[in-house]
């Protein structure tokens, strides 16, 4: 039996000191209430609130959207890059990290310039009418690209690391000597083996739009992030809950993705 390791256990339990004393103390921000006591009136007040359920939904359908614009672009172009390209893999791995490189600040600058130029210099083009689409504040698909962008450098590692565990070349070339074209190996022969590679990828990207805030704000939008900030001006607790509530979701997805894996590496080892 090996030997527990005691500073494995001081560095979990200051670790675990850091993320549930911050969560502790908003707890009992949002329930102690002065004068009246313990109540979950911040948390029971959530879905009636004005905004929360449009917003919730809009950061949603923009998750939903930007995993699968990011995986349509991503996953066809890391496999290709396998097969036909191992050499520019350096070349696209400094690309996809380039957003980590640039502060949002930065990057939504430049987004907001690019459409200023509808207005300035489109103005009599049928362009003009493309820049006013991707602005719809029920649906702003300049998000979805800005989003899309931001989740490169986590959607490549992701991708990255599950074809690393499979060799790519003998699956679609089993696949390509039993008559399946390129897109029939992709979708049956590489993609089941990137499930985990493929969960890692759609949930981090998820926090991320879930999460994001600089750029959505600066737009001029109202995702869920930017409605928790808009709202903590004047419900204090609220705002605190609604943080509660949603990073209490992210651990209960992360959990799950991580239950899936489990259950997929488990088949596999099976099979």
């Amino acid at each position: 039996m090996a030997r527990l390791n005691p500073w494995r256990w001081v560095v979990l339990g200051l670790a675990a000191l850091y993320f549930l004393v911050p969560l502790a103390s908003s707890v009992i921000f949002t329930v102690d209430v002065p004068g009246q006591g313990v109540t979950f009136d911040a948390y029971t007040q959530i879905v009636s609130t004005d905004g929360f359920v449009s917003s919730l939904l809009l950061s949603l359908e923009l998750a939903l959207t930007t995993i699968a614009i990011v995986l349509l672009l991503m996953v066809p172009a890391m496999v290709a890059l396998r097969l036909g390209a191992p050499r520019l893999r350096p070349v696209v791995e400094v690309i996809c990290q380039l957003p980590l490189v640039v502060p949002p600040i930065a990057f939504v600058a430049g987004i907001s310039t690019v459409l200023k130029w509808g207005p300035d210099h489109l103005s009599r083009t049928p362009l003009f009418q493309t820049f006013v689409a991707i602005q719809n504040p029920s649906f702003p698909f300049v998000l979805v690209m800005a989003y899309v962008v931001m989740a490169l450098p986590f959607v490549h590692r992701a991708l990255d690391a599950g074809l690393r565990a499979i060799d790519v070349r003998t699956l679609v070339e089993a696949a390509r000597s039993c008559g399946a074209s390129w897109p029939q190996a992709l979708l049956r022969t590489v993609l089941p083996n990137l499930r985990g590679a493929l969960l890692n990828a759609a949930f981090l990207t998820l926090a991320l739009v879930l999460g994001e805030f600089t750029v959505a704000q600066l737009l001029g939008f109202q995702p869920f992030a930017v409605w928790i900030y808009s709202v903590g001006g004047s419900q204090a607790q609220l705002s605190v809950a609604v943080s509660v509530l949603s990073l209490l979701v992210t651990w209960a997805l992360l959990l799950a993705l991580a239950g899936v894996g489990g259950r997929t590496r488990t088949a596999s080892s099976r099979g």
